[in-house]
C-alpha cells in the first residue's frame, strides 16, 4: 500500500493540520516507508513462533499478597461531615 499526494494532504486535513506541498511530499515518502516496513514484516512467516510478552525471558518479582493495613474505615467515618447507612454522603450536583 501507497498513500498519492493528495492522501496524505486529506489526512491533514481532516487532523487539522496546516501542510505545505514540501511537507506533504516529505510526509508521503516516510508515510509509504513505514507502509512498506509493515507489508514486509507481514509477510514473514511465523507459524510456530509463540507470542512472548517480553524480549528477554525474565519473570517479574511478586510479593506476597497479604493485608498489611487494618480496617479503619470506622475512623473516616467519624471526620466525615455526612454518612448514612456506611456511606458518604456528598451534596447534589447534577440536576
Amino acid at each position: 500500500m501507497s498513500l498519492t499526494l493528495e492522501q496524505v494532504k486529506r489526512i491533514a486535513h481532516l487532523a487539522r493540520i496546516e501542510i505545505s506541498d514540501a511537507e506533504a511530499l516529505t510526509t508521503q515518502g516516510h508515510l509509504n516507508g513505514i507502509f512498506q516496513l509493515i507489508e514486509e514484516m507481514q509477510a514473514v512467516d511465523t507459524r510456530g513462533v509463540e507470542p512472548m510478552a517480553h524480549a528477554q525471558d525474565v519473570s517479574q518479582r511478586l510479593r506476597e499478597d497479604a493485608v498489611t493495613e487494618g480496617d479503619r474505615r470506622a475512623a473516616y467515618q467519624v471526620v466525615a461531615p455526612e454518612t448514612e447507612a456506611g456511606l458518604y454522603l456528598v451534596p447534589k450536583v447534577i440536576e
